[in-house]
């Protein structure tokens, strides 16, 4: 399959009162097309600040080093390829970052940045209600997002353009919703008009932070199978940002741990949730509600302050595994089987 993104040792890294820390520290995965990658971890474990690194979208004053390679196409969408729209210049174009390997997403400019945030690739933020300007209807919104890569393209080209974009996302009745506020409609719809705005530009890469959160079970099932539907009709990318591994495991094929800012285990889906070799995973799965365990087993402690992070392995404080050779040094992704790593001195 086509690599669409290959993140190599990427760190991010925010100024504090206290000091430089690294919410995002030392990560390396990849996303091929037509695939979904559930990237799961409590709160303060750095899934949200890993995908606006990938969006372009970090707090000023922010370092990054390491590299994010974006490999899939760089294009104009067909709509605007039919209605004759100009490419961005050159000078700024994402065609100009690009090498090789790809483009190094680290590297870019905010000019070269409007290239692929939205057209490359496109983000659901975490809240809806929040995401959206409330003193604008929901169609101009979308609209918005057209017109912000193809600036040349035709009134009734665009109007077309949302509401393919509002069909993709089953809205129902798309041109009604289009006229109405978000506040005039429920989470679901809200959601789903977060998701149409970022299909608008025909991204190749789809990021979803815990696009299920607050919303009923059944609506959550819902938007699990839209997602899930237009990555493979679509063959679209799909980084998949949970906290909750029941909810991971219907749309991922693969899942990537994350626990203090680095990646402490990853491999297939399956793998993974049935067989897992790094104590965090194990105590999240402990910890996740079933209908043949009754009673759950909560992790002890919290995730660490970033700011004072345990020598050695940052999970070394809460793992009821625990032994001097975890405080020694920060382990290494160990080969637990083909395509199945965990970081952990017992694997």
């Amino acid at each position: 399959m086509t690599n669409l993104l290959r993140v190599h040792e990427l760190t991010v890294e925010l100024p504090t009162p206290s000091g430089w820390v690294r919410p995002v520290n030392d990560v390396s995965l990849h996303v091929t097309a037509g695939e979904s990658l559930g990237l799961v971890g409590e709160s303060g474990s750095g899934k949200t600040m890993m995908a606006l690194a990938l969006m372009g979208l970090l707090p000023i004053g922010a370092r990054v080093s390491g590299e994010a390679l974006w490999e899939g196409d760089a294009r104009m969408s067909n709509a605007a390829s039919a209605s004759g729209a100009a490419a961005p210049a050159t000078g700024h174009s994402i065609d100009a970052n690009r090498n090789s390997q790809g483009v190094n997403l680290t590297g870019l400019s905010e000019r070269a940045w409007r290239d692929v945030r939205g057209r490359e690739i496109a983000m659901v933020f975490q809240e809806p209600m929040t995401a959206l300007n409330p003193v604008m209807r929901i169609g101009p919104q979308i609209e918005e997002a057209i017109r912000a890569h193809e600036p040349r393209i035709a009134r009734a080209a665009t109007a077309q353009r949302l509401l393919q974009s509002m069909q993709r996302a089953a809205v129902p009745e798309p041109k009604i919703r289009a006229r109405q506020y978000p506040h005039q409609l429920s989470g679901g719809l809200r959601q789903r008009a977060m998701i149409a705005m970022a299909l608008a530009g025909n991204p190749n890469l789809l990021i979803a932070d815990e696009p299920t959160t607050a919303l009923d079970v059944t609506v959550q099932l819902q938007i699990l199978q839209l997602l899930d539907n237009l990555r493979r009709e679509m063959e679209l990318g799909l980084l998949f940002i949970t906290h909750d591994l029941g909810v991971v495991a219907k749309v991922a094929e693969r899942i990537a741990v994350m626990y203090a800012g680095r990646i402490v285990e990853e491999g297939a889906t399956k793998d993974v949730l049935t067989s897992p070799k790094h104590p965090y995973t194990q105590g999240l799965l402990a910890a996740s509600p079933t209908l043949e365990r009754g009673k759950l087993t909560p992790i002890p402690g919290t995730v660490p302050q970033l700011t004072a992070l345990p020598p050695g392995c940052s999970f070394a404080p809460r793992c009821s595994l625990h032994r001097a050779e975890c405080d020694a040094a920060m382990p290494e992704l160990h080969l637990a089987k083909a395509g199945h790593t965990a970081r952990c001195v017992l694997v």
